[in-house]
């Protein structure tokens, strides 16, 4: 049975005080749904909010990390850093970091394996731009995406990773792809797991849909048969609008 996910993006946004805020918001509601809930806060905050919801069930997750096990890379934070302060899950893969910080597909994998080998489960994200729908190439840029960067790996692996469909078209654009349009895609990536590791991995693995979802929308996204939840971005920085989606299952 697959695992439905609701995981805030809280991006570059939140101080520690607001990041103490938004917490005690979310720790004041409650979760109806069966999802389980993650939030992503910057990495200055990831500690405090690691122990200000570890009496919960709200896990915290990066927004990144580096592929390298030390070293000399300024500014960045590597797979070990996050277990010490008791992250368990990265985001990899955004496409904010490939559009503004030039991360490739063969970067990508390097993280994924930084990621695996170290314990960390991964929320790998991938999507097309709006180009690529427009011309039909989308499924092309989708599979591309995801064999580059995942198709290496055993089948086993895939127990520790969650994707996350973003058409990039739809990120923080006010625009979202239809319901249809969602489970068209999801279907196609799970055909594309199952024709390289067969139905088990593909039937098992849990595909989040990630572009503007709001309280308003949640519902009727995840109602399709392959979308498992989502990846939420401006709705997850307000507790309200966070849970209203977290309990549109």
């Amino acid at each position: 049975m697959r695992k439905n996910i609701v995981a805030g993006n809280w991006k570059m946004n939140n101080d520690l005080s607001q990041t103490e805020s938004l917490i005690d918001d979310l720790k004041n509601k409650t979760k109806t749904s069966n999802a389980e809930v993650m939030v992503a806060p910057t990495f200055t905050n990831l500690y405090h909010a690691y122990e200000a919801l570890k009496s919960t069930s709200i896990e915290v997750v990066a927004q990144n990390m580096h592929f390298a096990e030390n070293g000399a890379y300024t500014g960045e934070v590597n797979a070990n850093m996050l277990k010490s302060v008791g992250v368990e899950t990265v985001i990899l893969g955004h496409s904010e970091r490939r559009a503004y910080f030039n991360e490739t597909d063969e970067m990508l994998a390097k993280k994924v394996d930084a990621a695996l080998a170290n314990g960390l489960r991964v929320i790998f994200c991938f999507g097309e731009e709006l180009a690529d729908r427009k011309s039909g190439n989308h499924e092309a840029v989708v599979e591309s995406q995801i064999k580059n960067a995942l198709f290496h790996l055993g089948v086993s692996a895939f127990k520790n990773i969650v994707l996350a469909y973003e058409p990039v078209w739809a990120i923080g654009t006010g625009e979202t792809a239809s319901p249809e349009q969602a489970q068209d895609m999801h279907a196609f990536i799970r055909k594309t797991l199952a024709d390289t590791y067969g139905n088990d991995v593909a039937n098992g693995i849990s595909i989040l849909y990630g572009g503007s979802v709001k309280p308003g929308n949640a519902q009727e996204i995840f109602s399709k048969p392959d979308v498992d939840g989502g990846l939420i971005g401006g709705a997850a920085l307000n507790a309200d609008d966070f849970f209203a989606i977290v309990n549109a299952f």
